[in-house]
Protein backbone atom coordinates (compact mmCIF):
# COMPACT_ATOMS: atom_id res chain seq x y z
CA UNK A 1 0.00 0.00 0.00
CA UNK A 2 2.81 2.53 -0.41
CA UNK A 3 1.52 4.01 -2.90
CA UNK A 4 -2.28 3.87 -2.10
CA UNK A 5 -2.11 5.02 1.10
CA UNK A 6 -1.16 8.86 0.20
CA UNK A 7 -3.00 8.89 -2.66
CA UNK A 8 -5.86 8.11 -0.35
CA UNK A 9 -5.04 10.34 2.02
CA UNK A 10 -4.86 13.37 -0.92
CA UNK A 11 -8.58 11.95 -1.78
CA UNK A 12 -10.01 12.37 1.57
CA UNK A 13 -8.34 15.78 2.10
CA UNK A 14 -10.33 16.93 -1.07
CA UNK A 15 -13.13 15.33 -1.00
CA UNK A 16 -14.45 15.66 2.31
CA UNK A 17 -17.59 14.72 3.64
CA UNK A 18 -18.23 12.17 1.08
CA UNK A 19 -18.32 8.92 2.93
CA UNK A 20 -19.70 6.46 0.48
CA UNK A 21 -17.53 8.14 -2.29
CA UNK A 22 -14.29 7.31 0.37
CA UNK A 23 -15.69 4.24 0.77
CA UNK A 24 -15.95 3.13 -3.06
CA UNK A 25 -12.74 4.22 -3.38
CA UNK A 26 -10.88 2.77 -0.90
CA UNK A 27 -12.40 -0.69 -1.47
CA UNK A 28 -10.81 -0.63 -4.98
CA UNK A 29 -7.74 0.70 -4.08
CA UNK A 30 -6.42 -1.60 -1.48
CA UNK A 31 -6.38 -3.97 -4.20
CA UNK A 32 -4.76 -2.41 -6.78
CA UNK A 33 -1.25 -3.02 -5.18
CA UNK A 34 -0.12 -6.14 -7.21
CA UNK A 35 -0.98 -4.55 -10.61
CA UNK A 36 1.09 -1.41 -9.74
CA UNK A 37 4.19 -3.19 -8.75
CA UNK A 38 4.06 -5.62 -12.18
CA UNK A 39 3.48 -2.32 -13.99
CA UNK A 40 5.69 0.68 -13.13
CA UNK A 41 4.06 2.45 -16.06
CA UNK A 42 0.17 3.03 -14.65
CA UNK A 43 2.21 4.88 -11.39
CA UNK A 44 4.38 7.10 -13.95
CA UNK A 45 1.11 8.17 -16.02
CA UNK A 46 -0.85 8.52 -12.64
CA UNK A 47 -3.65 6.81 -14.06
CA UNK A 48 -4.90 5.86 -10.58
CA UNK A 49 -5.25 9.46 -9.60
CA UNK A 50 -6.77 10.23 -12.81
CA UNK A 51 -9.12 7.65 -12.43
CA UNK A 52 -10.60 8.79 -9.06
CA UNK A 53 -10.84 12.29 -10.35
CA UNK A 54 -14.00 12.83 -12.15
CA UNK A 55 -13.72 14.37 -15.84
CA UNK A 56 -16.45 16.50 -15.31
CA UNK A 57 -18.77 17.11 -11.68
CA UNK A 58 -22.57 18.67 -12.66
CA UNK A 59 -24.86 20.35 -10.07
CA UNK A 60 -27.98 22.24 -10.81
CA UNK A 61 -30.49 23.49 -9.55
CA UNK A 62 -34.43 21.90 -10.58
CA UNK A 63 -37.11 24.32 -10.18
CA UNK A 64 -41.00 22.68 -10.11
CA UNK A 65 -44.06 23.45 -9.20
CA UNK A 66 -46.50 20.71 -7.80
CA UNK A 67 -50.21 20.71 -8.17
CA UNK A 68 -51.36 23.05 -5.85
CA UNK A 69 -48.98 25.49 -7.26
CA UNK A 70 -46.37 25.73 -4.89
CA UNK A 71 -42.65 26.06 -6.11
CA UNK A 72 -40.02 23.86 -4.72
CA UNK A 73 -36.24 23.32 -5.89
CA UNK A 74 -34.23 20.42 -5.69
CA UNK A 75 -30.95 20.06 -6.57
CA UNK A 76 -29.62 18.02 -9.87
CA UNK A 77 -26.32 15.79 -10.69
CA UNK A 78 -24.41 14.34 -13.00
CA UNK A 79 -20.97 13.05 -12.58
CA UNK A 80 -19.19 12.27 -15.73
CA UNK A 81 -16.35 9.86 -14.43
CA UNK A 82 -14.61 8.15 -17.36
CA UNK A 83 -15.12 8.09 -21.17
CA UNK A 84 -11.59 6.13 -21.51
CA UNK A 85 -14.07 3.10 -22.93
CA UNK A 86 -17.00 5.36 -24.59
CA UNK A 87 -19.68 7.30 -23.65
CA UNK A 88 -20.70 8.12 -20.28
CA UNK A 89 -23.09 5.20 -19.29
CA UNK A 90 -24.67 5.15 -15.80
CA UNK A 91 -28.58 5.50 -14.27
CA UNK A 92 -30.33 8.55 -13.00
CA UNK A 93 -31.38 8.26 -8.53
CA UNK A 94 -34.19 10.33 -7.54
CA UNK A 95 -34.08 9.92 -3.79
CA UNK A 96 -33.99 12.08 -1.12
CA UNK A 97 -30.49 10.71 0.25
CA UNK A 98 -29.29 12.21 -3.29
CA UNK A 99 -25.52 14.01 -2.69
CA UNK A 100 -22.77 14.40 -4.41
CA UNK A 101 -20.81 11.97 -2.48
CA UNK A 102 -23.19 9.17 -3.21
CA UNK A 103 -23.31 10.10 -7.21
CA UNK A 104 -19.95 10.49 -7.17
CA UNK A 105 -19.64 6.48 -5.29
CA UNK A 106 -22.07 5.51 -8.04
CA UNK A 107 -20.26 6.64 -10.78
CA UNK A 108 -17.09 5.74 -9.63
CA UNK A 109 -17.90 2.15 -9.28
CA UNK A 110 -19.89 2.33 -12.27
CA UNK A 111 -16.75 3.00 -14.68
CA UNK A 112 -15.32 -0.57 -13.64
CA UNK A 113 -18.51 -2.46 -13.49
CA UNK A 114 -19.20 -0.94 -17.35
CA UNK A 115 -15.84 -1.87 -18.18
CA UNK A 116 -16.18 -5.33 -17.13
CA UNK A 117 -18.84 -5.90 -19.24
CA UNK A 118 -16.44 -5.66 -22.19
CA UNK A 119 -18.68 -3.03 -23.94
CA UNK A 120 -17.96 0.09 -25.05
CA UNK A 121 -19.26 2.18 -22.49
CA UNK A 122 -17.24 4.35 -20.46
CA UNK A 123 -18.65 5.69 -16.45
CA UNK A 124 -21.32 8.21 -14.90
CA UNK A 125 -23.78 8.42 -12.73
CA UNK A 126 -26.64 11.20 -11.71
CA UNK A 127 -29.56 12.04 -10.06
CA UNK A 128 -31.52 14.44 -7.78
CA UNK A 129 -32.61 14.81 -4.10
CA UNK A 130 -36.23 14.50 -5.39
CA UNK A 131 -38.59 12.03 -3.36
CA UNK A 132 -40.99 10.70 -6.35
CA UNK A 133 -43.18 9.02 -3.20
CA UNK A 134 -46.54 10.29 -3.05
CA UNK A 135 -46.31 12.78 -6.28
CA UNK A 136 -49.08 13.06 -8.80
CA UNK A 137 -47.97 11.85 -12.31
CA UNK A 138 -48.08 15.56 -13.10
CA UNK A 139 -46.11 16.50 -10.24
CA UNK A 140 -43.03 14.22 -11.48
CA UNK A 141 -43.96 15.39 -15.28
CA UNK A 142 -43.27 18.57 -14.36
CA UNK A 143 -40.15 17.41 -12.56
CA UNK A 144 -38.53 15.68 -15.02
CA UNK A 145 -38.90 18.15 -17.76
CA UNK A 146 -36.96 20.83 -15.29
CA UNK A 147 -34.70 18.26 -14.86
CA UNK A 148 -33.96 17.88 -18.40
CA UNK A 149 -34.19 21.25 -19.06
CA UNK A 150 -30.84 21.91 -17.79
CA UNK A 151 -29.44 18.40 -17.91
CA UNK A 152 -29.63 17.75 -22.00
CA UNK A 153 -26.71 20.10 -23.00
CA UNK A 154 -24.72 17.48 -21.58
CA UNK A 155 -26.09 14.38 -23.33
CA UNK A 156 -25.83 12.67 -26.82
CA UNK A 157 -25.79 9.06 -27.79
CA UNK A 158 -21.67 9.62 -28.03
CA UNK A 159 -21.43 11.79 -25.03
CA UNK A 160 -23.64 10.58 -22.07
CA UNK A 161 -26.28 8.14 -21.87
CA UNK A 162 -28.26 8.03 -18.45
CA UNK A 163 -30.70 5.65 -17.63
CA UNK A 164 -32.97 4.76 -14.42
CA UNK A 165 -31.90 3.65 -11.18
CA UNK A 166 -34.23 4.25 -7.85
CA UNK A 167 -36.92 6.36 -8.49
CA UNK A 168 -36.40 6.21 -11.56
CA UNK A 169 -38.15 4.34 -14.47
CA UNK A 170 -40.16 3.88 -17.36
CA UNK A 171 -42.59 6.65 -16.93
CA UNK A 172 -39.57 9.44 -15.36
CA UNK A 173 -37.18 8.35 -18.15
CA UNK A 174 -40.45 8.74 -20.80
CA UNK A 175 -41.06 12.00 -19.77
CA UNK A 176 -37.39 13.23 -20.05
CA UNK A 177 -36.54 11.55 -23.66
CA UNK A 178 -39.73 13.23 -24.03
CA UNK A 179 -38.50 17.26 -23.03
CA UNK A 180 -35.07 16.17 -24.69
CA UNK A 181 -36.52 15.40 -27.76
CA UNK A 182 -38.53 18.55 -27.58
CA UNK A 183 -35.60 20.78 -26.66
CA UNK A 184 -32.94 19.45 -29.21
CA UNK A 185 -36.05 18.33 -32.15
CA UNK A 186 -33.96 15.27 -32.75
CA UNK A 187 -35.64 11.97 -32.72
CA UNK A 188 -31.99 10.50 -30.94
CA UNK A 189 -33.25 7.29 -29.30
CA UNK A 190 -29.84 6.21 -27.91
CA UNK A 191 -29.80 9.24 -26.06
CA UNK A 192 -31.81 7.47 -22.69
CA UNK A 193 -32.04 3.81 -22.10
CA UNK A 194 -34.46 2.36 -20.48
CA UNK A 195 -37.37 3.34 -22.62
CA UNK A 196 -41.03 1.81 -23.72
CA UNK A 197 -40.70 -1.16 -26.08
CA UNK A 198 -42.85 0.76 -28.23
CA UNK A 199 -39.81 3.93 -28.64
CA UNK A 200 -36.49 2.20 -28.53
CA UNK A 201 -36.41 0.29 -25.31
CA UNK A 202 -34.62 -3.22 -25.35
CA UNK A 203 -36.97 -6.33 -24.22
CA UNK A 204 -35.51 -7.33 -21.28
CA UNK A 205 -33.98 -4.40 -20.07
CA UNK A 206 -36.18 -4.57 -16.63
CA UNK A 207 -35.12 -7.99 -16.00
CA UNK A 208 -31.56 -7.73 -16.40
CA UNK A 209 -29.87 -6.47 -12.71
CA UNK A 210 -31.96 -9.05 -10.92
CA UNK A 211 -31.70 -11.71 -13.61
CA UNK A 212 -27.77 -10.88 -14.15
CA UNK A 213 -27.22 -10.85 -10.58
CA UNK A 214 -28.65 -14.66 -10.29
CA UNK A 215 -26.97 -16.04 -13.45
CA UNK A 216 -23.43 -14.40 -11.71
CA UNK A 217 -24.42 -15.94 -8.66
CA UNK A 218 -24.84 -19.72 -10.22
CA UNK A 219 -21.59 -18.80 -12.35
CA UNK A 220 -19.91 -18.49 -8.65
CA UNK A 221 -21.39 -21.71 -7.19
CA UNK A 222 -21.13 -23.85 -10.68
CA UNK A 223 -16.62 -23.15 -9.82
CA UNK A 224 -17.81 -25.24 -5.89
CA UNK A 225 -19.54 -27.52 -8.45
CA UNK A 226 -23.08 -26.88 -6.88
CA UNK A 227 -26.07 -25.30 -8.61
CA UNK A 228 -28.90 -22.54 -7.62
CA UNK A 229 -31.24 -26.19 -7.50
CA UNK A 230 -32.58 -26.59 -4.35
CA UNK A 231 -30.78 -23.53 -2.35
CA UNK A 232 -32.46 -21.18 0.14
CA UNK A 233 -32.45 -18.16 -1.17
CA UNK A 234 -32.58 -14.78 1.01
CA UNK A 235 -33.04 -11.53 -1.12
CA UNK A 236 -33.38 -8.12 0.72
CA UNK A 237 -35.46 -5.33 -1.51
CA UNK A 238 -38.69 -5.77 -3.51
CA UNK A 239 -37.96 -3.36 -6.52
CA UNK A 240 -37.00 -4.11 -9.15
CA UNK A 241 -33.76 -6.01 -9.27
CA UNK A 242 -35.18 -8.19 -6.14
CA UNK A 243 -37.81 -8.57 -8.24
CA UNK A 244 -36.26 -9.95 -11.12
CA UNK A 245 -33.80 -11.40 -8.73
CA UNK A 246 -36.51 -13.43 -7.30
CA UNK A 247 -38.15 -14.70 -10.63
CA UNK A 248 -34.47 -16.01 -12.06
CA UNK A 249 -33.64 -17.81 -9.21
CA UNK A 250 -37.10 -19.32 -8.97
CA UNK A 251 -36.86 -20.56 -12.98
CA UNK A 252 -33.38 -22.17 -11.89
CA UNK A 253 -34.63 -24.38 -9.03
CA UNK A 254 -34.18 -22.26 -5.99
CA UNK A 255 -36.74 -21.42 -3.27
CA UNK A 256 -36.96 -17.67 -2.18
CA UNK A 257 -37.80 -16.93 0.85
CA UNK A 258 -37.89 -13.30 2.23
CA UNK A 259 -37.89 -9.56 0.56
CA UNK A 260 -38.31 -6.53 1.79
CA UNK A 261 -38.67 -2.94 2.17
CA UNK A 262 -37.83 0.55 4.20
CA UNK A 263 -40.61 -0.80 6.61
CA UNK A 264 -39.20 -4.47 7.36
CA UNK A 265 -39.32 -8.16 5.81
CA UNK A 266 -41.36 -10.91 5.06
CA UNK A 267 -40.34 -14.44 5.81
CA UNK A 268 -42.18 -17.37 3.22
CA UNK A 269 -41.29 -20.65 3.80
CA UNK A 270 -43.37 -21.85 0.85
CA UNK A 271 -41.52 -19.18 -1.65
CA UNK A 272 -42.46 -15.94 -2.65
CA UNK A 273 -45.67 -15.81 -4.73
CA UNK A 274 -43.85 -13.59 -7.37
CA UNK A 275 -47.29 -12.58 -8.75
CA UNK A 276 -48.75 -11.03 -5.60
CA UNK A 277 -45.34 -9.48 -4.92
CA UNK A 278 -45.50 -7.46 -8.17
CA UNK A 279 -49.29 -6.75 -7.78
CA UNK A 280 -48.30 -5.44 -4.38
CA UNK A 281 -45.41 -3.38 -5.21
CA UNK A 282 -45.57 -2.93 -9.13
CA UNK A 283 -49.64 -1.99 -9.80
CA UNK A 284 -50.70 -1.43 -6.13
CA UNK A 285 -47.13 0.41 -5.00
CA UNK A 286 -48.09 -0.82 -1.29
CA UNK A 287 -45.92 -1.95 1.83
CA UNK A 288 -44.35 -5.24 2.27
CA UNK A 289 -46.89 -5.53 4.87
CA UNK A 290 -49.61 -6.17 2.50
CA UNK A 291 -47.99 -9.00 0.78
CA UNK A 292 -48.17 -10.76 4.22
CA UNK A 293 -51.66 -9.97 4.46
CA UNK A 294 -52.91 -10.74 1.19
CA UNK A 295 -50.44 -14.21 1.06
CA UNK A 296 -51.74 -16.01 4.39
CA UNK A 297 -50.96 -16.61 7.86
CA UNK A 298 -47.87 -19.10 7.36
CA UNK A 299 -46.00 -15.54 6.48
CA UNK A 300 -43.94 -13.61 8.63
CA UNK A 301 -43.57 -9.68 8.06
CA UNK A 302 -41.22 -8.56 10.71
CA UNK A 303 -40.59 -4.68 10.94
CA UNK A 304 -37.57 -2.98 11.17
CA UNK A 305 -34.30 -4.89 9.94
CA UNK A 306 -32.97 -8.42 10.83
CA UNK A 307 -33.12 -10.22 7.45
CA UNK A 308 -29.74 -11.36 7.75
CA UNK A 309 -30.95 -13.49 10.55
CA UNK A 310 -33.44 -15.63 7.99
CA UNK A 311 -30.91 -18.96 7.49
CA UNK A 312 -29.96 -19.54 3.85
CA UNK A 313 -27.94 -21.33 1.48
CA UNK A 314 -27.58 -17.66 -0.46
CA UNK A 315 -27.90 -14.20 -0.13
CA UNK A 316 -28.58 -11.63 -2.61
CA UNK A 317 -28.63 -8.22 -1.40
CA UNK A 318 -30.98 -6.05 -3.58
CA UNK A 319 -32.16 -2.94 -1.57
CA UNK A 320 -29.65 -0.18 -1.29
CA UNK A 321 -25.89 0.52 0.06
CA UNK A 322 -24.66 -0.39 3.33
CA UNK A 323 -27.39 -2.78 3.96
CA UNK A 324 -25.68 -5.79 5.30
CA UNK A 325 -23.21 -5.24 8.09
CA UNK A 326 -20.79 -7.04 9.63
CA UNK A 327 -23.02 -9.15 12.35
CA UNK A 328 -25.56 -9.82 9.57
CA UNK A 329 -22.69 -11.50 7.73
CA UNK A 330 -21.65 -12.72 10.94
CA UNK A 331 -25.39 -14.48 11.57
CA UNK A 332 -25.42 -15.42 7.74
CA UNK A 333 -21.87 -17.61 8.21
CA UNK A 334 -23.90 -19.09 11.07
CA UNK A 335 -26.22 -20.70 9.39
CA UNK A 336 -24.39 -22.23 6.59
CA UNK A 337 -24.09 -19.64 3.90
CA UNK A 338 -22.59 -20.74 0.91
CA UNK A 339 -22.78 -17.58 -1.93
CA UNK A 340 -23.73 -13.52 -1.83
CA UNK A 341 -23.92 -11.60 -4.55
CA UNK A 342 -24.79 -7.72 -4.29
CA UNK A 343 -27.68 -7.29 -6.09
CA UNK A 344 -27.51 -3.45 -5.11
CA UNK A 345 -24.58 -1.31 -5.43
CA UNK A 346 -22.31 -1.64 -2.27
CA UNK A 347 -24.95 -2.99 -0.36
CA UNK A 348 -22.40 -4.59 2.00
CA UNK A 349 -19.85 -2.72 4.33
CA UNK A 350 -16.06 -3.80 4.29
CA UNK A 351 -16.29 -5.41 7.90
CA UNK A 352 -18.95 -7.84 5.95
CA UNK A 353 -17.12 -8.36 3.37
CA UNK A 354 -13.87 -9.90 5.07
CA UNK A 355 -16.33 -11.34 7.61
CA UNK A 356 -17.32 -13.65 4.57
CA UNK A 357 -14.16 -14.22 2.48
CA UNK A 358 -12.56 -14.92 5.91
CA UNK A 359 -15.03 -18.05 6.12
CA UNK A 360 -14.74 -18.97 2.56
CA UNK A 361 -18.29 -18.05 1.42
CA UNK A 362 -17.96 -17.09 -2.32
CA UNK A 363 -18.86 -13.20 -2.56
CA UNK A 364 -19.42 -11.50 -6.20
CA UNK A 365 -19.16 -7.52 -5.74
CA UNK A 366 -21.67 -5.13 -6.85
CA UNK A 367 -19.80 -3.94 -10.09
CA UNK A 368 -19.68 -7.46 -10.93
CA UNK A 369 -22.51 -9.17 -10.30
CA UNK A 370 -25.53 -6.13 -11.15
CA UNK A 371 -23.78 -5.15 -14.31
CA UNK A 372 -26.85 -7.11 -16.28
CA UNK A 373 -28.27 -4.07 -15.94
CA UNK A 374 -26.08 -1.43 -17.51
CA UNK A 375 -25.00 -4.28 -20.29
CA UNK A 376 -28.66 -4.74 -21.22
CA UNK A 377 -28.99 -1.00 -21.92
CA UNK A 378 -25.58 -0.60 -23.91
CA UNK A 379 -27.55 -3.53 -25.71
CA UNK A 380 -30.30 -1.36 -26.32
CA UNK A 381 -28.01 1.14 -27.47
CA UNK A 382 -26.62 -1.21 -30.09
CA UNK A 383 -30.18 -1.69 -30.97
CA UNK A 384 -30.99 2.10 -32.01
CA UNK A 385 -27.84 2.56 -33.52
CA UNK A 386 -28.66 -0.15 -35.88
CA UNK A 387 -32.63 0.83 -35.87
CA UNK A 388 -33.55 -2.69 -34.88
CA UNK A 389 -35.20 -4.45 -32.25
CA UNK A 390 -34.55 -8.07 -30.78
CA UNK A 391 -36.63 -10.54 -29.33
CA UNK A 392 -36.57 -11.28 -25.51
CA UNK A 393 -34.94 -14.54 -26.11
CA UNK A 394 -31.93 -13.00 -27.97
CA UNK A 395 -31.66 -10.60 -25.88
CA UNK A 396 -31.43 -12.60 -22.57
CA UNK A 397 -28.86 -14.94 -24.26
CA UNK A 398 -26.48 -12.00 -24.72
CA UNK A 399 -26.73 -10.74 -21.09
CA UNK A 400 -26.34 -14.50 -20.11
CA UNK A 401 -22.78 -14.43 -21.95
CA UNK A 402 -21.79 -11.83 -20.79
CA UNK A 403 -22.60 -12.19 -17.37
CA UNK A 404 -20.36 -15.42 -17.87
CA UNK A 405 -17.89 -13.56 -19.35
CA UNK A 406 -17.86 -11.27 -16.39
CA UNK A 407 -17.52 -14.14 -13.75
CA UNK A 408 -14.81 -15.80 -15.91
CA UNK A 409 -12.68 -12.47 -16.22
CA UNK A 410 -13.19 -11.52 -12.48
CA UNK A 411 -12.22 -15.08 -11.55
CA UNK A 412 -9.28 -15.74 -13.89
CA UNK A 413 -7.78 -12.15 -12.84
CA UNK A 414 -8.43 -13.24 -9.37
CA UNK A 415 -5.99 -16.39 -9.77
CA UNK A 416 -3.44 -14.12 -12.00
CA UNK A 417 -2.98 -12.25 -8.93
CA UNK A 418 -2.70 -15.06 -6.70
CA UNK A 419 -6.24 -14.90 -4.78
CA UNK A 420 -8.20 -17.64 -6.69
CA UNK A 421 -11.84 -17.13 -5.92
CA UNK A 422 -11.63 -13.56 -4.42
CA UNK A 423 -14.16 -11.96 -6.98
CA UNK A 424 -13.49 -8.97 -5.68
CA UNK A 425 -10.13 -8.43 -6.12
CA UNK A 426 -10.65 -10.02 -10.00
CA UNK A 427 -13.67 -7.38 -10.47
CA UNK A 428 -11.52 -4.56 -9.43
CA UNK A 429 -8.26 -5.47 -11.13
CA UNK A 430 -9.61 -6.59 -14.23
CA UNK A 431 -12.12 -3.62 -14.74
CA UNK A 432 -9.10 -1.45 -13.36
CA UNK A 433 -6.33 -2.78 -16.04
CA UNK A 434 -9.27 -1.89 -19.23
CA UNK A 435 -9.90 1.36 -17.98
CA UNK A 436 -5.60 2.05 -17.53
CA UNK A 437 -4.88 0.33 -20.72
CA UNK A 438 -7.29 2.94 -22.79
CA UNK A 439 -5.96 5.65 -20.65
CA UNK A 440 -2.18 5.00 -21.62
CA UNK A 441 -3.14 4.83 -24.90
CA UNK A 442 -5.20 7.94 -25.09
CA UNK A 443 -2.36 10.01 -24.06
CA UNK A 444 -2.50 12.49 -21.14
CA UNK A 445 -6.01 13.85 -21.18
Amino acid sequence: MRVIEPLYAEILRRNQGETEFHQAVREVLETLDPVLERRPELVDARIVERTCEPERQLIFRVPWSDDSGDIHVNRGFRVEFSSALGPYKGGLRFHPSVNLGIVKFLGFEQIFKNALTGLPIGGGKGGADFDPKGRSDAEIMRFCQSFMTELHRHLGEYTDVPAGDIGVGGREIGYMFGQYKRITNRYESGVLTGKGLGWGGAQARTEATGYGCVLFTAEMLRTRGESLDGQRVAVSGSGNVAIYAIEKAQQLGATVVTCSDSSGYVVDEKGIDLALLKEVKEVRRGRISEYAELRGSHVKFVPGTGLWNVPCDVALPCATQNELHETDALALVRNGVKAVAEGANMPTTPEAVRVFQEAGVAFGPGKAANAGGVATSALEMQQNASRDSWTFAHTEERLAEIMRHIHDSCYTTAERYGTPGNYVVGANIAGFELVADAMLAQGLI
